[in-house]
């Protein structure tokens, strides 16, 4: 009888030691470490790396706002107070649609999204080319509900400057989902143009999986989304993607890859396929992330459960 799997590790940045860094330094409040910190990162790891500092409890946008008062020339400050800001807002309103949100929770929400956009705007108006700062305000925009065109322009101010970013692109295709006002042809446009000019190799093709999910959460049951995933147009479509990604030589661990690495396990365990399912969880050692396995119930219990069945069925 084989022996039990060790839980996974869920921390956020578990995996990249800088990330690690990152927390010790923001939480004592050492900004000079935590410049040295992102001084390493390219422009894809630092957005996701500003994501993750505003997880970390203990800081304070009142901390962040006197650093960068004594330096309103630094980008990343700015952006990482921009962040906080933009979290604060989203606490308040919670990730519940619309209809079951407060009209109190939308005038704090609102509140905190403004401040955000004010703060990120003079970063943007003093570096127009620093991308993390253009990133987090495509979530502002889809936070205030502005309209696609306005949408577009950050995101191609942005894209001027990394024509592949990710985490801008994730966010992208959020706003273009109809609970934002858009449509399931703007979110499949949009992925079909980032995946197909990414290089091959690169995390991007996990855009495909995304906007799946999105839809899936769509069909009202894990039932239905299974029954979804047997459409042979859309599995056709999922192993492209892990072609030009996950399964590909050039396919990286760079900042990023857990996520990437478990929504493709996510998808492969809900189409049945636990030989794929397992080339994943294999590859994700001891990580785990839920996000993907939180569109079918309990994030981190539908991750353990499918890594054991993945373990159990796949290698047969």
């Amino acid at each position: 009888m084989p022996e039990p799997l060790p839980p996974p590790n869920f921390t956020s940045g578990a995996a990249y030691p800088e990330i690690g860094r990152l927390r010790i330094a923001l939480t004592a409040g050492d900004f000079a470490t935590v410049r040295k910190v992102f001084a390493g990162l390219d422009t894809n790891a630092t957005t996701i790396a500003v994501g993750t500092a505003t997880d970390i409890g203990g800081i304070e946008a009142a901390a962040l706002g006197r650093e960068w008062q004594a330096d309103p020339d630094d980008a990343l400050i700015g952006t990482l107070l921009g962040a906080h800001l933009i979290q604060a807002g989203w606490t308040i309103r919670t990730a519940a649609l619309a209809k079951y949100v407060s009209r109190e929770q939308f005038e704090g929400f609102r509140a905190y999204l403004c401040r955000a956009e004010q703060v990120l705007i003079d970063v943007t108006a003093r570096h127009p080319d620093y991308v993390p700062a253009w990133a987090k305000r495509l979530t502002s925009a889809r936070g205030l509900q502005l309209g696609p065109s306005e949408l577009r322009r950050r995101y191609d101010r942005l894209a001027a400057h990394d024509p592949h970013h990710l985490p801008a692109q994730s966010s992208v295709l959020q706003k273009l989902c109809p609970k934002w006002g858009g449509s399931w042809p703007a979110v499949q446009a949009f992925v079909k143009e980032c995946t197909d000019t990414a290089p091959p190799g690169s995390h991007n093709a996990v855009l495909v999986c995304e906007g799946h999910l999105e839809y899936m959460g769509t069909l009202g049951s894990k039932k239905k989304a299974v029954e979804y995933l047997q459409d042979p147009r859309v599995r056709q479509e999922i192993y492209a993607a892990a072609e030009r990604s996950v399964w590909h030589a050039d396919f990286t661990n760079a900042v990023g890859w857990v996520w990437v690495r478990a929504t493709f396990a996510c998808l492969f365990s809900l189409m049945g396929d636990h030989r794929a399912a397992l080339t994943q969880f294999t590859a994700l050692g001891p990580y785990g992330n839920a996000s993907a396995f939180d569109y079918v119930g309990d994030g981190e219990q539908e991750f353990v459960r499918y890594r054991a069945e993945a373990y159990a069925k796949g290698a047969a």
